[in-house]
């Protein structure tokens, strides 16, 4: 793969491009073995692993100084690991691909970077930003790869624009500005975000809670969810509907005279069931009944990292069943099943189901607990009533979310378009900067 395969973009350069590893010492790093106690003993080396990869996600920090762990200089003595200059860019290469950064100070990597010190024709800011330029090419390239890795041959093959030195410090002092003024609207966009799904949460439990409902108020008995109205009976789950866990998984699960579809956790998302991907497992006839779903079905996740996820089945494949890591809540006629879906989702954001799970373990909201668990009912024309207001706030507040979605994904081409034009001279950085000052 040549430099130009990598990036198309290349060829547009204004300026001759250079394999990177003739203008900057390219390095890598290393383990040192786990085995040898004695090697991570009076570690005082930073030492830069995929671990500290979430410092760089965002592309908003330009330097790092602080690492998850350290290794000793007897570890760095007898490993391949390299204690690379204050300066030094560095490019993560395999799992987490593409992101860069400069060491604030010493540091040594794990083989999971690649690093480069420059020479003197070459500005370690320039350089990084020329490499998240090619950070979107990278990550096309790993995709296709089982462990998504950027080979050290093809990092070898890495090629950079390589202006005068001075226009170096010109394009980057550039980019410092602009790219920040970009990032601090993103910020804002995001933080909009971030307020109007709290905004959204505090409706949720303000109308579970019935706040706006009545002022004749007494304590629910939930410390999580405080007074409620005093008209407004708090019960289990299982008195308003019926609860079932579905079907243990077959071993094998493609065989069998009666496949059907059948979902999973993976398709129950909050307030969405995505039926792009179905499985199929044997239903004989005298399981349906059992586990068979009803438009009207409210799907409960059991365990793992969304315990109380929850949504609706609408229906819209005429015979699906359910897997034991859902519970299927039924409505007994006397209340909402999109109620319990609200109370679902204001527990859940509470931690309730965490508070009251294993510590040591994954969290499960089991059948006896789900059942077993109190919320407020009050009568279900006051239920529906209360959803009806929700969901019309929700679809309000989920159309601002999305129209600032899109924002945000026009900035952030816009952020990247900038940077691949500067580093490649397609803007004359001096002149752009004397319009915008």
């Amino acid at each position: 793969m040549s430099g130009t395969d990598l990036a198309p973009w290349l060829s547009r350069s204004r300026w001759p491009t250079v394999p990177i590893r003739y203008v900057a010492k390219l390095g890598t790093g290393h383990t040192p073995s786990r085995q040898h106690p004695e090697y991570w003993e009076n570690c005082t080396l930073p030492w830069m692993t995929l671990a500290d990869v979430w410092q760089l996600r965002d592309g908003t920090r330009d330097t790092v100084l602080e690492t998850k762990e350290k290794i000793s200089n007897l570890g760095l003595a007898n490993s391949a690991a390299v204690l690379h200059p204050a300066g030094t860019v560095i490019l993560s290469r395999t799992a987490s691909v593409g992101f860069s950064a400069i060491m604030g100070c010493d540091m040594a990597t794990s083989q999971d970077f690649a690093a480069w010190t420059c020479g003197p024709k070459l500005e370690p800011r320039y350089l990084l930003y020329a490499l998240r330029a090619m950070a979107p090419d990278l990550r096309r390239v790993a995709a296709g790869s089982t462990h998504k890795t950027i080979y050290m041959p093809d990092i070898e093959q890495l090629r950079v624009p390589l202006p005068s030195a001075e226009e170096q410090r010109r394009i980057s002092d550039f980019l410092d500005v602009e790219v920040s003024r970009i990032d601090r609207l993103v910020g804002s966009r995001e933080r909009q975000i971030s307020l109007i799904k709290e905004r959204s949460f505090v409706k949720s439990f303000n109308a579970i809670r019935g706040t706006e409902w009545s002022n004749d108020r007494q304590y629910s008995g939930l410390a999580w969810l405080g007074d409620i109205p005093v008209s407004w009976p708090v019960m289990t789950v299982s008195s308003q509907f019926e609860v079932r866990l579905g079907k243990m998984l077959n071993q094998d699960r493609s065989k069998g005279d009666h496949l059907k579809p059948y979902l999973r956790v993976a398709n129950v998302q909050w307030d969405e069931i995505d039926v792009a991907e179905l499985a199929f497992m044997d239903f004989p006839p005298s399981e349906r009944q059992r586990y068979e779903l009803l438009p009207g079905d409210l799907l409960i996740c059991e365990g793992g990292s969304y315990p109380g996820r929850a949504a609706i089945w609408d229906g819209r494949i005429s015979e699906i069943y359910y897997q034991k890591a859902l519970h299927r809540a039924r409505s007994r006629g006397r209340s909402s099943v999109r109620w319990l879906y609200y109370c679902l989702r204001v527990a859940r954001a509470m931690s309730v189901f965490e508070a009251e799970g294993n510590a040591t373990t994954m969290t499960h909201l089991t059948g006896d607990q789900l059942a077993t668990h109190r919320f407020p009912f009050p009568s279900r024309r006051v239920q529906e009533s209360i959803v009806g207001s929700l969901d019309q706030s929700i679809v309000q507040d989920q159309s601002l979310i999305d129209a600032l979605e899109r924002q945000l994904s026009v900035i952030a081409e816009r952020r990247q378009a900038l940077i691949v034009e500067a580093v490649t001279g397609q803007i004359d950085v001096t002149t752009a900067r004397g319009m915008r000052e």
